[in-house]
């Protein structure tokens, strides 16, 4: 079984690493992934060894909370952000007085005799112990967390500002009682001031991070946002406006002109057009008939329809996005893996840093005051929020303008592995190709027929009564013309040849060359033609009226309208691009020929097509394979990166890394792009994140005061790992900018 839960009260990557941890050595646990970003746990477990139960149960002990409410946790983000807030501002109004009172005097500001530290040093003492009281109040939470991650053994980020702070407070209420006991000469080394900042600034950090984490996870709020909130539903033939919760299976629904459709459906009444544009990114609105699907939130630009629902809830196309979305984001990459890995070990270590050089300034100077300085510098400075924030959250950017431009990315570790990819195969049929016959080309016996439109008629006449699907795409392209369709009599089907019927009291014959031969028909010097035909990939079919020759028609899947230029794109930046069908060798090398694909592997076996994905990758390739059917989902798996066409079968889409809701090829360079720009800013991010570290730990070690240089304070010190945060988030956002065209 697979589960996604939210995680409330994580604050670094070693929070989300020591879930990670404590879950993955349960027995019965199969994978266990902590995303710090989205706050999400994803956990697959055998159900027989372990429940659900106690996994929520380890997670609680560990000190951490579970959002039971996953529905609306997009949406009710913005109260848990405003929750921050206020403490922050209520921490601002004591930490400001604070400052004043305990600092006023270094800068020259006059404090009023009453609070004057020379001449009230026990009001002076007071009044700092009454002020920073709460802000420890409204900062009890990283207290709450940091204890009981202390206790637990895992120390994260709330540790560090819990032993800093509480050190700080505690030394001060140490040196408090002594001024009340009559030493007036230890106010001045209270430390209630740094407590209060670095609680005030850490908390100022928290807020930013969850606004500008907000802002990362737009796509999936304008997701959820485009599902109408209440459906028009025919009961009894009266209409009845209901709740989208209550729409059921088999339910009639009614959309009128700029309505948006509430689930998924199937037309029985009327036409429209229908913008899709929010789902799959295709601008031009959609020619929907009676028997079309239509899609839950896309919008009816005109006309007046009647639909059957066939999907609800989270079956409906929306959610299905909406979970693909979410699970991308919440997967982890190699580099987020390695970045967690990191954050575990960092903490500990930088408590171990912080009690040495402690110990080292207690000796070397025999000045506790500036070792304790140290001590709580270190600590503050080293919190590893940013290491943990800097992969996921470009992920979860990547992924949402994926969305957005139709891309729909089903894993992080997609996006890593598609800038390396240096092999393209494409499957022919529904790929490159339309996936659905079409008529390319008519010919006609002019001692027959008097013009095409005459000859197209008869066709589309006899083809009326044809389910093959040559009949159909004949039938659509008369309709498309609007050519006049006559009655029929004694149609018959010609199993293996084609079609034969009496149309305006004419015996009409419409089928291949086997129809011809039966029938002992010349085409004469239409042969040549014929045979160019064939050999271009494109199926001929002969028309004889009254036993003569009457034209070809010819019927073709024909390519895409971007699939050329697509593989151009490809081609210039530097990928190998191969055709991989079962089609006949003829048509798929005159497909080939006709998109610029040199390399054409045909007529393949649907198990085979794995295996000469197999081949590529032994050689060293890093393959990408792009399909649409059943038979290519084996070959989608095995490749390093499966695409999968969005009109594709379910199967091809659940074995593919990435869905291409537009089926359009050219959105596989755009994905290729993003992954590069992806991966530029996970690498900026880590840089950003490990400059702070590198440089901000020697200088609150004391390393460049040794020299004669700065000494870094505690509160500056919580400015710059609160900022580090934002810095990292802020230049993950950026990648929503890029164009990926």
């Amino acid at each position: 079984m697979k589960k996604n839960l939210k995680i409330t009260g994580m604050t670094c990557a070693a929070c989300s690493s020591s879930i990670e941890k404590a879950i993955s050595r349960k027995k019965g646990i199969k994978s266990a992934m902590v995303n710090l970003s989205t706050e999400r746990l994803t956990v697959e477990f055998d159900e027989n060894i372990i429940l659900l139960d106690q996994i929520e149960e380890i997670i609680l002990k560990l000190g951490y909370g579970i959002d039971k409410s996953q529905s609306s946790s997009y949406l009710d983000k913005n109260i848990h952000t405003k929750k921050i807030l206020i403490r922050f501002i209520i921490s601002l109004i004591f930490t400001v007085p604070l400052l004043y009172i305990s600092m006023g005097h270094m800068f020259s500001y006059e404090v009023v005799d009453f609070l004057n530290h020379e001449k009230n040093p026990l009001n002076f003492t007071i009044a700092q112990f009454i002020l920073v009281i709460p802000v420890l109040i409204v900062g009890t939470p990283f207290f709450k967390k940091g204890i009981k991650s202390l206790i637990n053994f895992k120390p994260n980020m709330d540790s560090l500002i819990t032993i800093g702070t509480i050190s700080a407070f505690l030394y001060s209420l140490y040196e408090s009682v002594k001024v009340i006991s009559g030493n007036h000469a230890s106010a001045m080394n209270l430390y209630y001031e740094s407590s209060a900042t670095i609680l005030t600034l850490i908390t100022l950090g928290k807020y930013l991070e969850e606004v500008t984490k907000g802002k990362t996870s737009n796509s999936i709020k304008k997701l959820i946002g485009l599902s109408p909130k209440t459906a028009l539903v025919e009961r009894d033939g009266v209409e009845v406006e209901i709740k989208i919760e209550d729409v059921k299976v088999g339910d009639i629904l009614i959309v009128k002109s700029g309505e948006k459709f509430p689930v998924d459906g199937e037309i029985i009444y009327g036409s429209c057009l229908v913008d899709e544009s929010m789902i799959t990114g295709e601008s031009i609105p959609i020619s929907k008939k009676i028997n079309d699907k239509v899609i839950g939130a896309s919008i009816n630009k005109n006309g007046f329809v009647k639909y059957v629902s066939t999907k609800i809830g989270e079956d409906t196309m929306l959610s299905q996005i909406i979970k693909l979305v979410e699970e991308a984001q919440n997967s982890k990459s190699k580099i987020a893996k390695l970045a967690d890995k990191v954050s575990y070990y960092f903490v500990p270590t930088i408590i171990f840093i912080a009690i040495v050089s402690f110990l080292f300034w207690i000796f070397y100077r025999r000045d506790f005051e500036f070792a304790f300085t140290i001590f709580v510098s270190v600590l503050v400075i080293a919190c590893p929020c940013a290491l943990g924030l800097a992969t996921p959250t470009s992920i979860m950017v990547s992924t949402g303008l994926g969305a957005e431009n139709g891309i729909l990315i089903k894993s992080g570790e997609a996006l890593e592995i598609a800038h390396k990819t240096n092999v393209v195969v494409l499957d022919k049929t529904g790929t490159i190709t339309e996936g659905k016959p079409k008529v390319t080309d008519l010919l006609i016996n002019s001692d027959v027929f008097n013009d095409e439109k005459e000859f197209l008629s008869y066709a589309v006449s006899i083809e009326k009564g044809s389910e093959h699907p040559l009949g159909e795409a004949i039938l659509e392209y008369g309709i498309e013309k609007k050519v006049d369709i006559f009655e029929i009599e004694d149609f018959k089907n010609i199993e293996g040849m084609g079609v034969s019927a009496s149309v305006n009291f004419k015996r009409i014959l419409l089928g291949n060359k086997k129809l011809l031969d039966e029938n002992n028909i010349n085409i004469g010097e239409f042969k040549n033609v014929s045979d160019i035909l064939a050999n271009s990939g494109k199926t001929p079919m002969y028309m004889v009226v009254d036993n003569k020759f009457g034209g070809i028609i010819a019927v073709a899947d024909t390519v895409k309208e971007n699939s050329k230029k697509a593989i151009e794109k490809l081609k210039s930046m530097g990928i190998k691009v191969l055709m991989l069908t079962g089609d006949n060798k003829k048509t798929a090398l005159s497909i080939g020929k006709e998109v610029g694909i040199e390399e054409v592997i045909a007529e393949v076996l649907p198990k085979d097509k794995s295996l000469e994905v197999s081949k590529l990758k032994d050689i060293g390739y890093k393959v990408c394979m792009v399909g649409d059917g059943i038979n290519d989902a084996p070959a989608l798996m095995n490749a390093h990166i499966g695409i999968a066409i969005g009109s594709g079968t379910d199967i091809a889409i659940e074995s593919a890394s990435v869905i291409l809701m537009k089926n359009d090829l050219f959105d596989i360079p755009k994905f290729f792009k993003l992954s590069k720009n992806t991966i530029r800013n996970i690498k900026q991010n880590l840089f950003w994140a490990f400059l702070y570290n590198v440089i901000g730990i020697p200088f609150a070690m004391g390393v460049f005061y040794l020299f004669g240089g700065s000494l870094l304070n505690p509160m500056i010190a919580a400015l710059a790992m609160s900022f580090s945060s934002v810095s990292v988030i802020l230049n993950a956002i950026r990648l929503k900018f890029i164009k990926i065209s």
